[in-house]
């Protein structure tokens, strides 16, 4: 069933009664379960303000009256009792372009994936046609998986490169040149449904607060490696997204003063020196056959000693940036993604070196680096949990 917006009809005709003040803390415990996803009682209880024990009876009644299902859970060694959104038919939708695939997640209210494809796009795709293709793919989805278009929420976004929110214009600066100036409007063409982009980032972030392993966690960074370097900030709870959306640049942090331009016009970013594609430019030298990034996971597994020196430059490097933001903002977590994830340690130990070589010994000893608990399919998954975080988004 498609979403409805709260208007005045909707509202109790007599606020202040026990009624409309039980109807009002009901859709608190929603919008709770549809920001973070499956809670505990517990954690509904300490993000709504709400008693545990009226957070049990609410439960209880939206249990019997199908709104909800609860399962005991294990939670910091504790017995306790998770609750979920049912299924009431709504859908988000979560469409991330990279720079050779899009890939495309259908979710549920309740953060169960629904269906999800990956497609491979060539090197240096048109937008246009990056659009046409995750457009086709999306309606084959809805149409395998026997979803009408009236169901889906809203289609999630995310592009790699920066966003001016004032236009919701991809700007200067992004992987993508392709995609430089393409805006909301371009997208609204193809998808004709409610849209929502931002940078991929961004939406890995906010995955991993709300689909990761990482749930609960209030001030986070994601740094994602890959053709280029970005990051998304999770302060105090929320996605950070600065004045013009533009944040968590990290891959234009200048490291070095002598270094190569980098596309955004300056000399040295850490992208020059750390991205995958300075990667498969180093390691490529001299080789008969193009290097792929499958190619550096590959011989990095393989204790390659070329291809490790050139992982062990670029993650210290990008542990040396890292330890700015950190002394800047003094996050609890940090978590590296993109594609080469399946390198665990040989790119995590480089990366935790960077950091501790050049934060604040109290930061550095403090900020944990793990590696991204979602992979590849992270992006996707924040940009549909922030279709389902829009206001006025609930089931009936």
């Amino acid at each position: 069933m498609p979403a409805r917006t709260r208007s005045a009809k909707s509202r109790p005709r007599n606020p202040g009664s026990q009624g409309a003040l039980r109807q009002l803390n009901q859709q608190r415990i929603v919008e709770s379960l549809l920001t973070g996803g499956p809670s505990t009682q517990a954690e509904l209880a300490r993000i709504t303000g709400l008693s545990t024990a009226t957070v049990s009876n609410i439960v209880k009644e939206m249990e019997s009256n199908g709104l909800v299902d609860t399962s005991p859970v294990t939670s910091s060694g504790r017995r306790a009792l998770s609750v979920r959104l049912l299924d009431s038919g709504s859908v988000a939708v979560g469409v991330d372009f990279g720079r050779r695939h899009v890939r495309v997640v259908i979710t549920s209210l309740g953060y169960e994936v629904r269906a999800e494809e990956a497609l491979a796009l060539p090197l240096g795709y048109a937008a246009e046609d990056g659009l046409v293709v995750g457009a086709e793919l999306l309606d084959r989805l809805l149409e395998e998986n026997g979803i009408e278009r009236p169901q889906v929420l809203g289609v999630g976004i995310g592009i790699p490169g920066p966003i001016d929110r004032r236009t919701n214009t991809v700007v200067v600066g992004a992987i993508l040149p392709e995609w430089v100036g393409v805006g909301l409007t371009d997208l609204e063409r193809h998808f004709e449904f409610p849209l929502i982009i931002d940078n991929d980032a961004n939406f890995g972030a906010l995955a991993e607060v709300t689909w990761g392993e990482n749930r609960g966690v209030r001030n986070l960074v994601f740094v994602k490696i890959g053709s280029g370097i970005g990051s998304g900030l999770i302060l105090n709870g929320a996605p950070y997204g600065g004045h013009l959306g533009i944040t968590g640049e990290i891959g234009h942090t200048p490291v070095s003063d002598h270094g190569l331009v980098c596309r955004c016009g300056n000399r040295g970013c850490l992208e020059t020196v750390a991205s995958i594609s300075i990667m498969i430019e180093l390691l490529g030298r001299g080789s008969p056959v193009p290097v792929t990034t499958a190619d550096i996971v590959r011989r990095g597994l393989a204790r390659d000693p070329a291809t490790l020196r050139v992982l062990d430059d670029a993650g210290t490097a990008v542990g040396r940036a890292i330890a700015n933001m950190a002394n800047m903002i003094n996050p609890e977590v940090v978590l590296i993604g993109g594609p080469l994830a399946a390198l665990g340690d040989i790119i995590l130990e480089p990366v935790k070196r960077g950091l501790v070589r050049n934060a604040l010994p109290i930061v550095g000893e403090t900020t944990a680096i793990r590696m991204s608990s979602l992979g590849d399919r992270a992006e996707a998954l924040g940009a549909a949990a922030l279709v389902l975080q829009q206001p006025g988004v609930h089931p009936h």
